[in-house]
C-alpha cells in the first residue's frame, strides 16, 4: 500500500518566468531530483528557448485529504532559483529529461525542441556545474522541416545512449553520444518513446517502445528486417495513444484519447493482462509506474488531477490536482516523487511513501 508523504505547492518567481509558453498537449517540460536526505528537490523546467531549475523545499508535514482521497497541497518556500546558463535551442523546448547515473553525484540533463535538436548537460547532483556541456546534436534533416512534438529517452544501462523522437519526421534517431546510431521510419506521428528491458537477452539498451496513432510499435536496434520494428499492437481505432511507460517486473502501458490505460506482457506474446477503462476523466497524457511496487501506477490527464492507482484492480488510493493545466509532469527515476507544472506558474511536489494496509 502506497500513501503520500508530504505534497508541496511553490510559485515559480515571476522574475524568472514571466509568461510560461504553451508547447504541445502532450509536451514534457519538468524533470526533477531529490536530495539523499530527501528534504529538498531540485525541478527543471522548459519555457520557450531556456531551461530553468528551482530549489524547492521538502520538509515532512501533516498530508491533508479531502473528499475521495483528494490531497490538500501545504505551501512551501522556493530556496533558489535560476536559468540554465548552456547552449541555447533554436526553438522552444518540448521535452526535458534529467538521468541518473551511477555516480551519485553525477546528473545528465537531456533537451529538444520542436525540430529535434538535442543538447545533453552533465551536472553535480546538487544542481551546481550546469554550463559543462557534454554534447549538441543537430536533427538529421538540418531543421528544414516542420516543427511539432519532439520526445527524448535515455538507456538505462548506458547514459549516452539517446532516442530522439520527431512527430512531423515521423522518425526515431539513435545516437550514442554524438555518433548516430539509427533512423527508424514511423508510420504515425510519434506521440511517446521509451527504452524497454529486453527479456531475454537482458540487454536494456536495444529496445524501443513507441506510441505512434492508435498503435504501440516495438523497435529493436540490432536489426534490419522491416526497418527494425518487431511488432505493432494497435488500441480502439482512432483514438490517438499519448504515453507509455514500462515497469520493472517487464510490463508495458499505454494510455491516450480513449482514457484507458492498458498493460502488456511482452513474455506472454504481448497479449493484453490488463485494461483501466475509464480510469481518466480526460485524456492520458502522462504515465510512471511505482519504483516501491509495480503493481501501482501515478497517471496524469489533460485537466488538473493526479492519480495514483492499483492498476490490476482498477483502484484508485490518491489524487492531487494542480490549479491549472499541466505543462509537464514527471516522476523521480528511483524514487516516488512526482513533480508537476501548471501554466499558473505554480509547482506540485509529491512524496509518496510505502504504508501498512489500512
Amino acid at each position: 500500500m502506497l500513501k503520500a508523504r508530504s505534497l508541496k505547492k511553490a510559485v515559480v518567481p515571476s522574475t524568472l518566468i514571466h509568461h510560461p509558453s504553451p508547447a504541445n498537449l502532450h509536451s514534457n517540460r519538468l524533470s526533477l531530483h531529490v536530495s539523499e536526505d530527501g528534504t529538498s528537490c531540485w525541478v527543471y523546467v522548459a519555457s520557450d528557448c531556456n531551461v530553468y531549475r528551482i530549489l524547492v523545499s521538502l520538509k515532512d508535514s501533516l498530508v491533508n485529504e479531502g473528499k475521495d482521497s483528494l490531497l490538500i497541497p501545504e505551501q512551501t518556500q522556493v530556496v533558489d532559483s535560476a536559468i540554465v546558463n548552456r547552449c541555447p535551442h533554436r526553438s522552444e523546448i518540448q521535452t526535458i529529461l534529467l538521468n541518473e547515473t551511477e555516480s551519485t553525484d553525477c546528473l545528465i540533463l537531456g533537451s529538444v525542441d520542436s525540430y529535434g535538436h538535442l543538447i545533453v548537460s552533465r551536472m553535480d547532483s546538487d544542481g551546481k556545474d550546469v554550463e559543462r556541456l557534454t554534447f549538441s546534436l543537430s536533427p538529421r534533416d538540418f531543421g528544414v522541416g516542420e516543427a511539432g512534438w519532439a520526445g527524448l529517452c535515455f538507456s538505462p544501462s548506458q547514459w549516452s545512449t539517446t532516442a530522439v523522437a520527431h512527430s512531423f519526421g515521423k522518425s526515431i534517431d539513435v545516437y550514442d553520444q554524438d555518433l548516430h546510431l539509427r533512423t527508424f521510419r514511423t508510420l504515425w506521428y510519434p506521440t511517446a518513446v521509451n527504452f524497454i528491458q529486453d527479456l531475454y537477452s537482458g540487454n536494456e539498451s536495444s529496445i524501443l517502445a513507441v506510441t505512434e496513432g492508435c498503435q504501440l510499435s516495438i523497435w529493436d536496434l540490432r536489426l534490419k528486417e522491416k526497418g527494425g520494428c518487431v511488432n505493432r499492437i494497435c488500441g480502439s481505432v482512432g483514438d490517438i495513444l499519448y504515453a507509455v511507460c514500462n515497469s520493472s517486473s517487464g510490463n508495458i502501458a499505454v494510455g491516450g484519447a480513449d482514457r484507458t490505460m492498458t498493460v502488456y506482457d511482452p513474455r506472454r506474446l504481448w497479449a493484453a493482462v490488463s485494461r483501466w477503462v475509464n480510469c481518466s476523466k480526460y485524456e492520458i497524457t502522462g504515465m510512471s509506474f511505482s519504483s516501491i511496487d509495480p503493481n501501482y501506477v501515478y497517471i496524469q490527464g489533460v485537466d488538473y488531477e493526479v492519480f495514483c492507482g492499483q492498476w490490476k484492480e482498477s483502484k484508485k488510493i490518491l489524487s492531487f490536482r494542480g490549479d491549472s493545466n499541466w505543462l509537464g509532469f514527471s516522476k523521480c527515476q528511483k524514487r516516488d516523487v512526482l513533480g508537476g507544472w501548471c501554466d499558473s506558474g505554480s509547482i506540485f511536489v509529491a512524496d509518496v511513501v510505502e504504508g501498512k494496509e489500512s
